[in-house]
């Protein structure tokens, strides 16, 4: 972690700045969306306005800091779950339940993705990179090589596999007021959040486990 994310992490420990993350995420929950003032978190937060600008920079400070707070907690799942005595493709499994899962949780973290990597700065952006993109990437090449050296996945690249996987899991809330106008259907809900793991579990595992282990997993 480089001083820039590490000093977030420490700034959002703070009780004041706790309360004005805290605050910042009630709000976008609430609303379906990240478009939020510094008045309307000082007045949902309690705290004066000036001290976003004290803790954070500014907005786009205190957005990031709010992403890599709940990334730290999905990054330490990432390692617990590489950890466990089971067998790679479980592992897979319950990756990608849990990513479609952090995303239901954390409603707004697809779109603070999205709007800090692409429309915020160049430094945001890297940030963003170093304590998101980076151990997601990293964690899919040890469990693709883990997988592959057991016989359970035939060689995969984990770009294209990071690409597949989080753009499919990403999309199913990104793409949903898209979706919504196009075929009429409705929010992401806990049992479209089922349904939705099931299919990225049958499509995943299909196409990249090996011809015995894909029967067995048909099977079971």
């Amino acid at each position: 972690m480089n001083s820039s994310v590490a000093n977030r992490f420490q700034t959002a420990r703070n009780a004041t700045a706790e309360k004005l993350l805290v605050a910042a995420s009630d709000l976008m929950i609430a609303r379906s969306s990240i478009e939020l003032s510094l008045s309307d978190i000082a007045q949902k937060s309690g705290v004066n306005a000036a001290l976003v600008k004290y803790h954070f920079g500014n907005k786009d400070g205190l957005l990031l800091a709010l992403l890599a707070r709940d990334a730290a907690t999905e990054t330490a799942n990432l390692e617990y779950l590489l950890a466990q005595p089971i067998r790679p493709t479980e592992k897979l499994k319950l990756h990608i339940a849990g990513i479609i899962r952090a995303y239901r949780r954390f409603p707004y973290m697809n779109r603070l993705i999205h709007y800090l990597l692409h429309e915020s700065s160049a430094e945001a952006a890297d940030e963003v990179s170093q304590f998101f993109v980076a151990p997601l990437l990293d964690f899919h090449r040890r469990l693709l090589t883990e997988g592959i050296a057991a016989g359970e996945f035939r060689k995969i690249d984990p770009v294209l596999f990071y690409t597949s996987l989080i753009g499919a899991c990403d999309h199913l809330f990104f793409g949903r007021h898209a979706m919504s106008r196009a075929a009429g259907i409705g929010p992401v809900t806990d049992e479209v959040c089922r349904d939705y793991i099931r299919h990225m579990e049958a499509l995943i595992c299909g196409g990249m486990l090996t011809a015995n282990d894909g029967a067995a997993a048909s099977a079971g």
